[in-house]
Order: structure tokens, then sequence, then C-alpha cells
């Protein structure tokens, strides 16, 4: 059985992954986050509830003791320091496999009219969420970044992938698509190592996103 830390439990992609994992009966979830009544609908002897903070170094190393999967679905200006303690704590425990949720834009990937769209849009935030990713493309861990299009609610499974060094496709993509990725590579641990993933819906290309 599969055992899945899931950090920022509540975020909505990670609240569509979890049902996912669950939907598969060989997978153990972790849940951790700021406030566990967040996710305290989630019934299942499969999951085990941590209310805790992901810059408390200690209790995160705790968590992560007999963890095959770590999955970050993080946010936040203090992004980069959670992402060193994440760090941290996989060092302390010998934990390798990390699926890190960023977004689109960090490396200036982002072309034409949409790249500056999406820049004019988010800012600093771009920023910050590279030195996240920044953290982890210098470790030893076996992470894999996820940089997400722009998302809709859309009830489908529907995406492509774009490598580190390519130039993003499309403007959006669906949450459970996202989920759907992250539950693939816990799944098949050697997939998408070291990699950055741009993730789009095909055929989404233009200024900006249709929905926006």
């Amino acid at each position: 059985m599969t055992k899945v830390l899931i950090l920022g439990a509540a975020g909505q992609i990670a609240r569509l992954a979890e049902q996912q994992f669950l939907a598969q009966a060989d997978t153990e979830l972790t849940l951790y986050l700021r406030n566990a009544q967040r996710v305290a609908d989630l019934k299942s002897d499969r999951v085990n509830i941590i209310d805790g903070d992901t810059t408390d170094a200690d209790k995160l190393t705790q968590a992560m003791q007999g963890q095959d999967v770590v999955y970050a679905n993080l946010a936040g200006q203090n992004i980069k320091a959670q992402a060193e303690t994440v760090l941290k704590a996989m060092h302390a425990t010998g934990l390798k496999r990390l699926i890190w949720i960023s977004t689109l834009g960090i490396y200036d990937e982002v072309p034409g009219k949409f790249g500056q769209w999406n820049n004019d849009t988010l800012g600093s935030y771009l920023t910050t969420y590279y030195s996240a990713a920044e953290v982890l493309e210098n470790s030893d861990l076996d992470y894999t970044i996820i940089r997400p299009a722009w998302l809709t609610n859309k009830d489908e499974i529907d995406y492509e992938t774009t490598g580190r060094h390519d130039a993003f496709k499309g403007t959006e993509v669906s949450r459970k698509s996202i989920a759907a990725l992250v539950v693939k590579l816990a799944e098949n641990p050697t997939e998408g190592v070291r990699e950055s993933l741009g993730v789009n819906k095909p055929n989404t290309d233009g200024d900006k996103p249709a929905w926006y």
C-alpha cells in the first residue's frame, strides 16, 4: 500500500486528489493542514489527519515517518520557507519522493500576449514561487514540480504537459486534471522524477483564459 502525506490537504486540488486516491484500494493518506476540521468530512480507515503548520520542522518530520510520497499543495508569501522546511524534514526521514504544486510562468516560459498578461497579472507571485521551486531543483530530492495553467472547476480530466525548458502551451486546465496527474505520479513513483511539468488543457491557446 502506498502511503501519501498531503500537505495543505484542504486545498481545492488536494480535496479532488484525496477523492481520487481513496477510489483506489492501495493508497493510505495522511492529511496535514493548519485546521483539521476542514477535512473532518473525509471518513475512511485509510485516512489519518494531523493539525500542523508546514513551517514546524519537528512536527512535519514526525508526520513524514513511514510515508512513501509527499504531495505538497501549499501557498502563501512564505512558500520558500515552507519548501525549505519540507526539504529539511525529508532529509531527516530519508524520504525522497515529492510532488510540488507551483504555477505557470515562474521561468518566464509562457510565450506571447498570454505570457505578458500572465506576468502582469501575477507579478511578484511568480518570483516568490520560483524561489520555492529553486529550493527543490537545487536539492537531491526526487521531486516533480507541477506548473498548472489557469485553473477551472470543470468536471473533466483533459491535459497535456510541457517540460522545464519548453514554451508553455494553452491558457487553462481543470483542477480535476491536476489532481489526476498528482495521483498518477504518486502511483508511479519513477515517472516525472526531477522534472518540472507545465500542465494545460489542449487547444486552449489565447491571449488570456477564455473564462477570465
